[in-house]
């Protein structure tokens, strides 16, 4: 498990909020975990719990999400997890363009555990629901605070405004399983 330690998008800093980090986490067989840590969550707005199913605009508050690029193509893979239980998934054929639904035949199980200093959301998605590895890979988070102010995390941010859709944003890699 690498733990990795997400960047701020320097346009747009955090008010309380101090570091997030992101992980790939061991899960239960068909499964991949996803982790993330808030710390200085005080002031953070997390959206109200609302059933496991499917919806868009996800990013518009507090969200975790997850960029999959399989191959040396242009086309990738959206995953955004939300606190509220809500997922959404995504293709694009490449940059921003060709977007359809992902089919995901299992939901995403969702958990938020928060309080305090520090927060931690869960994820686990069915490894069905993704692309085979080899990947390179993005974890970001939109994190909300009080009064509607917005900082964006990810693993690299490239330069100008804050685009987790970005090959820089890529910078994680998952190698295929080794074969016996």
């Amino acid at each position: 498990m690498e733990t990795h330690h997400l960047i701020a998008h320097p346009l747009a800093p955090p008010l309380g909020v101090s570091s997030v980090s992101a992980a790939i986490v061991p899960a239960a067989e068909g499964w991949i975990g996803l982790r993330w840590i808030v710390v200085g969550a005080q002031r953070l707005v997390v959206p109200a719990l609302a059933g496991r199913s499917r919806a868009d605009e996800l990013w518009r508050t507090t969200c975790f999400e997850l960029f999959v690029m399989a191959g040396k193509g242009p086309g990738y893979s959206e995953f955004n997890l939300s606190p509220s239980e809500r997922w959404a998934a995504y293709d694009f054929s490449g940059y921003r363009e060709g977007m359809t639904s992902r089919v995901v035949p299992r939901a995403p199980v969702c958990t938020w555990r928060g309080g305090g200093a520090a927060a931690i959301f869960d994820a686990a998605v069915p490894l069905s629901a993704l692309p085979a590895p080899p990947w390179h890979y993005g974890l970001s988070a939109v994190i909300e605070e009080e009064g509607g102010h917005r900082s964006y995390w990810a693993l690299a941010q490239p330069p100008g405004q804050p685009d987790f859709h970005d090959r820089a944003c890529f910078a994680g890699t998952l190698a295929a399983p080794a074969t016996s």
